[in-house]
């Protein structure tokens, strides 16, 4: 089983095989509008900008599992994220990262990469994994961890100086 083997639904609906991101390396994040870390969206169309020619791409996944903080429709979402932030990296459909309904992209995700105390749960909104070209799973990232501190891992996994 790889990243590539799963399917999943963009922001406009359309089901796409994440066989479409061979041989990128992938920053996927979980995100929400309404979320104290929303503000990273900034930070990531950055590292996305700085690095798209590069066969680099930001995946996001909005989700309304932590305090309801991304109560909008995919339409709304996109409007959002275009207007307040200029985002141009691509955005999936609303998931649930943890629980009975979790995507199967994310239960994934989490059981290569365990979070803190190898406790798989995605604890908050803006948990991000970092994806090589190969598709192996390199790192998990709390939260709390903005964008450009992990830039440096981003430029090693790149190959970039």
């Amino acid at each position: 089983m790889s990243i590539y083997d799963f399917s999943v639904k963009t922001i406009d609906g359309e089901e796409i095989s994440m066989s479409k991101y061979k041989g990128k390396t992938l920053l996927i994040v979980n995100v929400a509008s309404e979320c104290g870390f929303t503000s990273q969206y900034a930070g990531l169309e950055k590292l996305y900008q700085t690095y798209k020619n590069n066969n680099f791409m930001v995946l996001g996944f909005p989700s309304n599992q932590f305090a309801n903080q991304e109560p909008m429709n995919e339409d709304k979402i996109k409007f959002f994220c275009q207007e307040t932030y200029n985002i141009h990296f691509d955005m999936f459909s609303k998931i649930d990262v943890n629980g009975d309904e979790v995507s199967p992209l994310f239960k994934f995700l989490k059981k290569e990469q365990g979070g803190f105390l190898w406790m798989d749960e995605i604890k908050w909104n803006f948990t991000k994994f970092l994806v090589d070209s190969n598709g192996n799973i390199i790192d998990r990232y709390a939260p709390f961890t903005k964008p450009e501190s992990i830039e440096k891992d981003i430029q090693k996994v790149l190959k970039i100086k």
